[in-house]
């Protein structure tokens, strides 16, 4: 079912994508060379349990599309790997193309954001690939307004994919956020624009264009029972944010510094 939040709901879910922006952004300025992928996750686990209010909606998350609970407080998805990853002993090489995707609860309302970004030297085709998704992510905002479609999101993603020559799979895309993680509705990452659900003020979503070099294909990595990785082993970017629909511009709730 979905729900839409007051103007009132809307403000008590700041401090949650606040919150989760704010990390994002430490954890890019603090990944390095070197830095271990439970490192990162630690970090994310004790600005949880130093935040008052503040829960981990991932610890525990056992959806049908995992294998079992999922055991962290963020994903961590590296190179051919470009959702769902598991933290496990990893220490960034240079030239990793790291993804972080991260969902916390705050007195109720949840936040959920990700970034994707290279640590040390880049290669010109990951900067292209992260930047396409990051462009998605603006042309699927700018059409979240009241009177356009669900499938005019969808529609400008997959606009921009394809103007960059890359595929989308669309098992999973863009979702509804409040008191949960994922909601209503499903916002895909490809669509027909003036289709779908009418969008309303108060309706808050999740945006998250992500998409691989060169194929559109994924496999469940069969170790962790959770790790989204590429059929060919080309590499995958993952960008996002909640956003709330008003009667004027969208708000992104998760924004960064």
């Amino acid at each position: 079912m979905i729900e839409l939040k007051t103007p009132q709901e809307i403000q008590q879910m700041r401090p949650a994508g606040k919150f989760v922006g704010q990390i994002l952004s430490d954890l890019k300025k603090m990944t390095k060379v070197g830095t271990n992928l439970l490192e990162i996750d630690n970090f994310v686990k004790n600005a949880i349990e130093n935040r008052q209010g503040a829960s981990s909606c991932y610890v525990d998350y056992a959806p049908d599309f995992g294998t079992g609970p999922f055991a962290h407080y963020i994903c961590t998805s590296v190179n051919d790997a470009v959702l769902h990853g598991v933290p496990y002993d990893y220490n960034l090489k240079n030239g990793d193309l790291l993804s972080l995707d991260l969902a916390i609860n705050v007195d109720g309302w949840v936040g959920d954001s990700a970034i994707s970004f290279v640590v040390g030297d880049a290669a010109e085709e990951d900067l292209r690939l992260i930047k396409s998704t990051e462009e998605a992510l603006a042309a699927g905002i700018d059409q979240a307004r009241a009177g356009n479609r669900l499938g005019d999101i969808s529609s400008a993603i997959g606009e921009v994919a394809a103007s960059y020559g890359y595929d989308v799979n669309l098992e999973f895309g863009g979702h509804g956020v409040g008191h949960i993680m994922h909601g209503d509705p499903h916002v895909p990452n490809d669509g027909r624009a003036h289709h779908g659900y009418r969008l309303r003020p108060g309706l808050v979503i999740a945006i998250e264009p992500w998409w691989l070099s060169t194929t559109d294909e994924i496999f469940q990595d069969e170790k962790d029972g959770w790790t989204l990785r590429s059929a060919d082993g080309s590499r995958g970017a993952h960008t996002e944010h909640t956003i709330a629909i008003t009667d004027g511009d969208p708000i992104i709730l998760t924004a960064r510094d």
